[in-house]
């Protein structure tokens, strides 16, 4: 079958870093530059990847490699920030409520019911402090927007999944280029934040839940799968994904994972499917 070493580092990848991965490689190929950020080693197998300071080293099967779906997660995944940690800013409550979503996200404490006890600290915010909080707070990961586009280029169906809210999914979906966005509601009365999250909450098993719904919109098996996420209740999807993606991530997901992206930005998931920046999408 074989494999692809994949390397990626922000700040490119050096020569010594190339030899080191080749290394562990039975059988390898010249090495490839696929990006300024990116080189793959094309192998037989794969010995223990070396752990390489600043550099993601990754290894994927080279069979169904380039995928037809990518779901991925929102909060400090697309963009680098929790808009629920955001919001409670504005509500002069971000240390009460960033401590419970750590907790949350490494997994340490229900997630619905964590989502309850944040959202009630933001009630009375207003529909003008949410779009604030948009404005001034949120923006795309670095290669989140060329991730999205290039795989919708390619043929793959995108969408985001969050714990998050839609208020904020819609627009970040938008942005990127998602061609499905689905998030929890925010309940409001008289243009203010009750308090409230409409039921259902999203949660992990929502998640994977809906990356068995867009394989089968799409019409291929979870092997053709992309997942990406960043917390523990991105969990089940990424571990149901052909190739589950931790991106900066907490440890349980960490070591759900089969790829790990810790010094890379968004572009890093083209290079695991074997993307050149000639295939890139930037529009």
């Amino acid at each position: 079958m074989g494999f692809a070493v994949v390397l990626t580092s922000a700040n490119g990848v050096e020569r010594a870093a190339i030899e080191a991965a080749r290394a562990a490689c039975v059988d390898p190929g010249t090495p490839e530059r696929l990006s300024d950020t990116s080189v793959e080693i094309i192998c037989a197998q794969v010995h223990a990847l070396p752990d390489i300071d600043g550099v993601d080293v990754n290894a994927v099967p080279l069979a169904d490699r380039r995928k037809s779906v990518l779901i991925a997660d929102m909060d400090s995944t697309i963009i680098p920030v929790e808009c629920i940690d955001e919001l409670a800013d504005y509500a002069g409550a971000k240390a009460q409520v960033s401590e419970i979503t750590e907790r949350a996200m490494q997994g340490e404490l229900d997630f619905e019911a964590a989502l309850d006890a944040r959202v009630a600290l933001i009630k009375g915010l207003t529909l003008g402090d949410i779009e604030a909080c948009y404005q001034e707070r949120v923006s795309l990961n670095p290669g989140a927007r060329v991730l999205v586009r290039t795989m919708a280029a390619h043929g793959a169906l995108t969408g985001l999944v969050s714990g998050g809210f839609t208020l904020f999914t819609r627009r970040v979906a938008e942005k990127a280029g998602f061609l499905i966005n689905h998030a929890n509601v925010l309940e409001i009365e008289n243009e203010r934040l009750t308090g409230t999250v409409a039921r259902p909450i999203v949660t992990g098993e929502t998640k994977r839940k809906k990356l068995h719904a867009f394989a089968a919109q799409k019409g291929v098996a979870s092997a053709q799968v992309l997942a990406v996420g960043d917390g523990a209740n991105d969990t089940l999807m990424v571990k149901d994904a052909g190739l589950g993606v931790a991106y900066r991530a907490k440890s349980v997901l960490q070591n759900a994972a089969n790829a790990r992206i810790n010094h890379s930005d968004l572009t890093a998931l083209l290079a695991l499917q074997g993307y050149k920046a000639s295939d890139y999408v930037r529009d």
